[in-house]
């Protein structure tokens, strides 16, 4: 799960990319803003003691899974975990699968890893680095089992639109990236963005929904305190997972 932003920061990478004659080409939209945030002593302590074996360094080459978890076994790929919470319980609820979750938040990562110590997790591994990087040059094609995205930031304004997450390039990416079979699951709390999402997700070629449209929540996706909280006051949540073809 994504950390929200209060309030976007300006940022020259809302321009749309462009070149001119003479124009150096400006860099790509991202779908998040970097702060410094607050760690605390725990997520500190993780950070130093269990960094170094469970964060993966980025590098633009393709890495071999089976020896970064020293097993073979189904991977999934998490998009902005945020502190962690759900990333934690779905890998203790499935041992038998690892989980690459890949973060540029340090606050998250340091959350991640405290999670990871006091359960005893062996099967997740962290990248902190921009998930699209990731995916490009250290995923293999069609080696994926899955890959989350829950509640990423929805960008609510319209002239923010541009930075949403789920946009057909990206989900061209992922499904590349997805063994058939795959399964990409995306939930958010912010029905037009589940509506865009819907749309983006139903157009790419090599992807089915698995339902009529949203999905039921599978019973691996816990609920956040975010989302009980939202869940009481009336607020919807929509849940989309499809499959690789």
């Amino acid at each position: 799960m994504t950390v929200r932003p209060e309030t976007p920061a300006p940022d020259p990478s809302l321009a749309e990319d462009h070149a001119s004659a003479g124009a150096a080409p400006r860099r790509a939209i991202r779908s998040y803003v970097l702060r410094a945030g607050r760690m605390g002593t725990g997520q500190q302590r993780a950070l130093d003691e269990l960094g170094p074996r469970f964060v993966l360094p980025y590098a633009p080459e393709v890495a071999d899974m089976a020896a970064l978890f020293g097993r073979q076994a189904p991977t999934v790929l998490e998009i902005g975990f945020g502190m962690g919470h759900a990333t934690a319980e779905i890998a203790q609820s499935r041992p038998d699968t690892d989980f690459l979750g890949v973060e540029v938040h340090t606050p998250g990562v340091g959350a991640l890893l405290k999670r990871i110590g006091e359960m005893g997790l062996g099967n997740v591994r962290i990248v902190q680095h921009d998930a699209v990087q990731v995916l490009e040059h250290m995923v293999a094609p069609a080696s994926l089992a899955g890959v989350h995205v829950f509640f990423p930031d929805p960008w609510h304004k319209k002239k923010h639109h541009k930075r949403r997450l789920i946009q057909p390039p990206l989900v061209a990416l992922i499904a590349s990236r997805l063994a058939p079979g795959g399964v990409l699951h995306c939930a958010t709390d912010w029905q037009p963005y589940a509506e865009q999402m819907l749309e983006v997700l139903s157009a790419e070629p090599l992807l089915a929904n698995t339902a009529e449209g949203y999905a039921p929540r599978p019973d691996y996706r816990p609920l956040t305190k975010f989302e009980q909280r939202g869940l009481r006051l009336g607020h919807g949540v929509w849940d989309l997972v499809f499959r690789r073809r």
